[in-house]
């Protein structure tokens, strides 16, 4: 498990975890600053831009959810949050707010590393069918390069997950992608949850790119099979 050099920031309050977490990470090539609050952990990631960060919950100065709002105001780098193993809603609400995955307390160090080497392969890596660095339809505009998402002319920011998600939809427009195949695309064969997190994320997605959420034109669910990306007319796509 190649760590190629990637900067992690572990933002933990608890001194022998941080220690674990910074131990493992760096014994596995990552370069590794840790903060033991929100605030500090703000400070070295607008200092030391981070590829990750592996942000705790409950600290002292700025919670995680704070930390994670105020990253998500100005970067889509991934976030994994630390959660605890009967806190199921921290779970759910840490990915409604931004972040990329998590980690449940107690983990190991394998399930550490395959956690974050996942997320960062998911963030860097291109959607597989993904062949041309435009797409462009009625109401969608998206630059895969520059990672720039317009809706109706405006611009929107997607998380690094919820792009990945909108990358796979618009590269099969009008193909009908099951749930068990968007798992595949977007999150990896390694990517060990339930295909709830699918029916999460086209979700959130339709929060931000239809005109009305509860009743979706653009990604269509097709009951029994799956999902589709319907498209707008004028649909366009080019490579540069």
């Amino acid at each position: 498990m190649a760590a190629n050099g990637k900067n992690v920031l572990v933002v933990e309050d608890e001194e022998g975890i941080r220690l674990f977490l910074t131990t493992k990470l760096q014994r596995a090539g990552y370069n590794v600053v840790a903060a033991q609050n929100g605030l500090e952990g703000l400070q070295r990631f607008y200092s030391e831009r981070p590829d990750i960060v592996i942000l705790d919950i409950a600290m002292p100065e700025m919670d995680g959810w704070q930390t994670l709002q105020r990253i998500r105001e100005v970067s889509t780098v991934p976030v994994m949050i630390l959660t605890a193993a009967t806190q199921e809603r921290e779970k759910i609400r840490g990915l409604e707010e931004g972040a990329d995955d998590y980690i449940t307390k107690p983990f190991s160090g394998e399930e550490l590393l395959a956690r974050v080497s996942a997320v960062l392969r998911r963030s860097t890596q291109p959607a597989k069918d993904l062949e041309n660095n435009v797409y462009s339809d009625a109401e969608l505009s998206i630059d895969f390069l520059r990672h720039e998402v317009f809706v109706r002319g405006d611009p929107v920011n997607l998380s690094a997950t919820e792009f990945r998600l909108l990358n796979v939809l618009t590269s099969n427009v009008g193909v009908v992608l099951s749930q068990e195949k968007l798992l595949d695309l977007v999150w990896g064969q390694d990517y060990d949850e339930s295909l709830s997190i699918v029916r999460l994320y086209i979700n959130y997605l339709r929060q931000k790119i239809e005109v009305d959420p509860g009743k979706p034109k653009l990604v269509e669910t097709v009951r029994g099979f799956g999902y589709r990306y319907r498209g707008a007319k004028t649909t366009t796509t080019s490579c540069r």
